[in-house]
């Protein structure tokens, strides 16, 4: 028996529509932010990585809905996105005002990691067109009613960009409900995007109020903690003195405080080094844990993205009606894979994830 049931597809034009921001990532390489002379552009966001890896690997239907500034750097971003295959039917484009004092595309720039030197983050998103959106600005009734989709993924870090992002948030998931589309939403607590805006304690304020809209609740082992305030024993020596045991008790109480949640699920990551960790995965539903395969000792070429690729490799095991063993699995592997090249996004395909799920090896195909 499914754990979700969905609309169905014939009912609807997309599977999954994502929504959050979308940036232009700059990429050092195996260099220094700081030292460096030169940068890939990528595209990526937490929310839209989601249905970027619906779409690229599971072959779903995937859109996006967001803003972008309407200059050349929005166009460039735009020409990435159309790589990805995600839909941009409900972008919304704003007016560019001639030096981004209103309106700008955000920045990510982001530096791997080796070894000992922890992977790093520098955002400069400030006033992003995205940041702007306010409740009313997005037809729902279009995206979920006359157009339909089977699912909504958005999450936390979209949720931190703006006192008004929020209230877009909770326009969207109502409007979700209304409709029948079951809605995902990731915890991905940013203690840099919350700390100046009321920091742990706004965050917590903001997605409570999401929480009781949630089917699907998705973060790593510290956003329970960070950003719905469920503390978990142990959990300041580490995940990997971390008992399990602890970790249940803390999601089944999750799930006891919001029963609207059908399923819960964690990436579960020790990073050993930047370049070596553990990684794992569990997911609760209807009464019941499942653990993905530990993969311990797993080697990291770029981390950013893994749990937006754990995210999209769950909900397509739930959308195709898998077993809660596969779903989590699903993600696991997929997670796992995107992590082995550069940029946020996947470019595993469904084979290889296949192929990570039954234990397969890294001997050359030919």
């Amino acid at each position: 028996m499914a754990v979700i049931k969905l609309k169905p597809a014939s009912q609807c034009k997309y599977d999954i529509v994502s929504l959050g921001e979308i940036m232009i990532r700059l990429d050092p390489g195996a260099e220094r932010i700081h030292t460096t002379r030169h940068f890939r552009a990528w595209e990526g966001g937490g929310e839209y990585n989601v249905a970027r890896g619906l779409k690229r690997c599971f072959g779903k239907r995937a859109a996006v809905v967001t803003a972008i500034a309407d200059n050349p750097i929005g166009r460039l971003l735009e020409d990435l996105i159309y790589q990805g295959g995600v839909s941009m039917e409900y972008v919304k484009w704003m007016p560019y005002d001639g030096i981004g004092r209103k309106v700008r595309v955000g920045l990510n720039f982001t530096e791997r990691g080796f070894g000992v030197r922890a992977a790093v983050g520098c955002s400069d998103r400030a006033n992003s067109a995205a940041s702007q959106l306010k409740k009313g600005d997005i037809d729902w009734e279009k995206i979920f009613g006359s157009n339909g989709s089977c699912w909504l993924h958005t999450g936390g870090i979209f949720a931190a960009l703006s006192e008004t992002t929020p209230d877009v948030i909770l326009e969207a998931v109502k409007a979700a409900k209304k409709h029948g589309t079951i809605v995902s939403y990731d915890l991905n607590y940013r203690k840099s995007l919350w700390q100046d805006i009321g920091g742990q304690e706004k965050a917590k304020q903001v997605n409570r109020a999401i929480a009781p809209y949630v089917d699907v609740m998705l973060g790593n082992e510290e956003d329970f903690t960070a950003a719905l305030g469920f503390a978990v024993k142990g959990m300041d020596k580490g995940y990997s003195k971390l008992d399990p045991a602890n970790f249940k008790k803390m999601i089944a109480e999750v799930v006891k405080e919001f029963p609207n949640l059908k399923v819960v699920a964690t990436t579960l990551r020790n990073a050993k080094t930047a370049s070596v960790n553990d990684w794992g995965a569990i997911m609760y539903t209807n009464g019941e844990f499942y653990e993905a395969t530990l993969r311990s000792d797993l080697e990291i070429f770029d981390r950013v993205g893994g749990g937006d690729s754990f995210a999209s490799g769950l909900i397509y095991g739930l959308m195709e009606g898998k077993t809660p063993e596969e779903a989590v699995n699903y993600g696991a592997a997929h997670g796992a894979l995107a992590m082995t090249t550069p940029g946020d996004t996947t470019t595993a395909s469904l084979s290889e994830v296949k192929k990570v799920m039954g234990g397969g090896g890294a001997r050359v195909d030919r």
